[in-house]
């Protein structure tokens, strides 16, 4: 089925969408027919891209909080309706070398990439299973889960988690025997257009050089990176065909591929 055919009437929940491809994926649900609940930390950026959109409501959210986004969850259902799609996109990174990382930047990374995403299952899963209609969970992983990059060891680790944490919730949904209307998808961007290398975490002691050396390296990606509509557009027609691998570009692939391939001859981790 088309993307249109498959979400068009629903509503969407998106976390992060006030920036890159979570605007992105917020611009292309309201293009498909999809009444948008744009969720965010910073309220002037959903606010804007709510006046934008078509049918869309904004309601601030720091997904490190269990009981803000449960509240997320309650609103949604009780104000909007049942969840079509639920997006745990919200994600943050950081530069430098893992024994420089501040303890607060670390902590950060973690609650947000990691717990945000597990805040969002749990608050929002039990509702659209009991629901019992056709509904997607989408994790925000990235090309970062299936590679090892030095100097960005917070960000890397935490999208492997989520997408381990995506892999075993399908198999869970399944095995609890929702996974006819339940689709548990892994979405795996690559170099998208946004603002995360730019608000980047860094270091204060340490090799503040090196950090922000690796900061200009990835800043420099985004004159070639994706455009986050194109992305979105991507990512909504895969996931209506059923893939479970989400990804925006070849280039991703490859990196699934590489990695396979590594893990498979058990060669060790090496600087390119």
């Amino acid at each position: 089925m088309s993307a249109r055919a498959t979400f068009s009437g629903g509503v969407a929940v998106i976390t992060g969408a006030g920036a890159g491809i979570g605007a992105g994926l917020a611009r292309y649900a309201n293009h498909l027919g999809m009444t948008v609940v744009l969720a965010d930390i910073d309220g002037a950026a959903i606010a804007a891209l709510r006046d934008e959109l078509s049918a869309a409501i904004d309601v601030v959210c720091d997904v490190r909080s269990p009981d803000a986004v449960q509240d997320l969850a309650d609103r949604t259902y009780r104000e909007v309706g049942p969840v079509r799609l639920l997006v745990n996109n919200a994600g943050i990174e950081q530069f430098g070398y893992l024994w420089d990382t501040p303890l607060d930047n670390w902590q950060r990374v973690v609650d947000i990439n990691i717990s945000g995403v597990f805040h969002g299952v749990r608050a929002f899963l039990p509702k659209m299973m009991a629901a019992g209609e056709q509904a997607w969970v989408w994790n925000l992983s990235s090309v970062g889960a299936v590679v090892a990059i030095p100097l960005q060891t917070p960000y890397i680790m935490s999208k492997h988690a989520v997408l381990a944490m995506t892999e075993c919730l399908r198999l869970e949904v399944e095995k609890a025997g929702h996974g006819n209307h339940i689709h548990v998808q892994a979405v795996l961007p690559g170099a998208v257009v946004s603002d995360i290398f730019d608000s980047a975490g860094g270091v204060a002691d340490g090799d503040f050089t090196a950090a922000e050396a690796q900061r200009t390296a990835m800043l420099g990606i985004k004159a070639t990176a994706m455009d986050p509509l194109a992305a979105a557009e991507t990512v909504f027609e895969q996931a209506a065909a059923g893939r479970f691998y989400l990804t925006t570009q070849e280039s991703v692939v490859s990196a699934m591929k590489h990695r396979a391939e590594v893990l498979a001859a058990q060669r060790p981790p090496t600087l390119k």
